[in-house]
């Protein structure tokens, strides 16, 4: 692995006491104790209620997350696209399931190269035409290639619309023999995010009931999946409760996120996880009363789902605004002082997915000590 300019800035750092106040910034950083906790949490929770693990690492794209989370009892990892897959296969990952239709014939040939040689590798398909080039592509290669099915889950996205369509398409696989069928994938995604967890259940139960429908006929059709993936973090609960998944695709539970931070994920009005993944920024300028600007703007982090949140770094009540792509404004309340020149303020990542795609490495740390650098192999490998 090349080293990255995070590694190039901060590797003398490793081990010192008090480095962590050392990075350059903006920085990501990572809590390792509360890394370790959130996926031993979730392992023990999928234990208990007998459900597999393979978290999607388009949270992470980190081998040495992938590691860990195997280690914990995960299958292996979700990719979402297939230069993830390739990253993380490059980092000894194995059990990797690309969630994501692979179609151009530059793609499917980069496909059967990295299932020559990557153990256990899946791919979603949902599409007779997309079935039929990758059998062909697999046939020329003398390789089997195992695909699971994708289901639209109403998204409208990615998978097949109808539960004829899902039927008719397994159907046409079985009868292709260099693709083996191994089952089916169903994500809410625009449900993992509904804040009240009442509202978040009723809705999955109902898509649930449409899923159900769905085994039914590739049941009495002889096609029982063996395989029935999906779910995310802000439906863990209630897909286990339901009981339909054979295994959970659960990502941003490593890291959390104030998107995530705000949802009641099981209905315990507690936060599940912990914030492990923080972004350390330092006060630049500060000739504003109330006001002081940070050098971590959107370049920095995600920002579909608004300004980050504060972690620490400056008083109680503090807001924050975007003021470009270099600078975030700190905010201070009425009557208080805003962070001084050069202090540090740690904030907690809107959406920690696409945050993570912009930088290189993770800064690993031990309380105020960093204890290692991870780099990010996935960062950017989008095609």
């Amino acid at each position: 692995m090349h080293p990255t300019d995070s590694h190039r800035l901060h590797a003398h750092l490793i081990g010192q006491q008090g480095s962590r106040g050392l990075l350059n910034t903006p920085s990501l950083s990572l809590d390792l104790d509360m890394l370790e906790r959130n996926i031993a949490a979730m392992a023990a929770f999928a234990r208990k209620h007998n459900v597999s693990l393979r978290p999607h690492s388009k949270t992470h794209k980190c081998p040495d997350i992938s590691r860990r989370q195997i280690a914990a009892g995960a299958l292996g990892n979700c990719c979402a696209k297939l230069g993830e897959a390739e990253a993380l296969t490059d980092g000894g990952i194995d059990g990797l399931l690309i969630t994501s239709p692979v179609v151009t014939q530059p793609a499917i040939e980069r496909l059967m190269a990295l299932n020559a040689r990557a153990k256990g590798l899946m791919v979603c398909v949902d599409h007779p035409d997309n079935a039929d080039a990758l059998a062909n592509a697999a046939r020329a290669a003398k390789q089997l290639l195992t695909v699971i099915i994708d289901i639209d889950p109403g998204l409208h996205r990615t998978g097949v619309a109808s539960p004829e369509g899902v039927v008719a398409l397994a159907k046409k696989i079985t009868s292709l023999p260099s693709l083996k069928y191994a089952g089916v994938q169903f994500y809410c995604g625009r449900h993992q995010h509904i804040e009240d967890y009442s509202e978040r259940r009723k809705q999955i139960i109902e898509r649930t009931e449409y899923l159900k429908g769905i085994l039914d006929l590739l049941a009495k059709a002889n096609l029982k999946p063996g395989i029935i993936t999906g779910s995310g973090t802000g439906t863990h609960q209630i897909d286990c409760e339901l009981g339909v998944f054979t295994e959970l695709q659960v990502g941003s539970y490593v890291f959390m996120d104030h998107q995530y931070n705000i949802c009641d994920l099981r209905g315990e009005n507690r936060p599940t996880f912990e914030q492990s993944l923080q972004i350390d920024a330092r006060v630049v300028s500060r000739n504003t009363a109330g006001m002081a600007t940070m050098d971590s703007g959107l370049k920095s982090m995600a920002t579909e789902a608004g300004p980050p949140k504060i972690l620490s770094g400056a008083a109680p009540g503090s807001t924050t605004r975007f003021m470009g792509d270099e600078h975030c404004a700190v905010i201070a309340p009425e009557g208080q002082d805003a962070p001084a020149l050069g202090a540090r303020v740690v904030l907690v990542p809107p959406h920690c997915d696409p945050t993570v795609n912009l930088y290189d490495a993770y800064h690993i740390v031990k309380g105020e000590t960093l204890v290692d650098i991870w780099t990010i192999a996935g960062r950017g490998r989008s095609r």
